[in-house]
């Protein structure tokens, strides 16, 4: 049976890890990589500018799913996102979609508290962009 990709990936990190352990200088060439995957309702948050961001965070932390909403509609508007490969109109879909499950669930809390992280993460992206750090961190 042949070692899968996550598995190269984990032995490659425990290696990294083992090789600090005994002391190896921080010139011995060995470079850890980390990338976040991210869900297409994740991946669908835009870039926005950062007053936009952080107005999109007021409004989803006093009404869960209004940021969200507010924020599809910045993707028609020509906000970039990391499904560069989707079509803008999928890309508005998933942001509604991801705002309807905010609204939805926020009687039980859950979208509430989703809507509040769902706004900082609107907020960090936009501080990225401000930055001009890549998209792909």
């Amino acid at each position: 049976m042949e070692p899968s990709h996550k598995d190269a990936e984990t032995a490659a990190a425990a290696a990294a890890v083992a090789a600090a352990e005994r002391g190896a200088s921080s010139s011995s060439g060995v470079v850890v990589q980390v990338r976040e995957k991210k869900g297409p309702l994740r991946a669908a948050i835009p870039y926005m500018p950062f007053p936009v961001a952080v107005i999109c965070l007021f409004l989803n932390t006093f009404v869960p799913g209004l940021g969200t909403f507010v924020s599809a509609f910045t993707v028609l508007c020509g906000a970039r996102t990391d499904l560069p490969d989707r079509h803008v109109c999928c890309v508005f879909w998933l942001n509604i979609a991801a705002a309807l499950i905010q609204i939805l669930t926020a009687i039980v809390m859950v979208g509430w508290i989703m809507s509040i992280f769902w706004g900082m993460d609107m907020v960090i992206l936009a501080s990225y962009k401000e930055q001009g750090i890549p998209q792909q961190l």
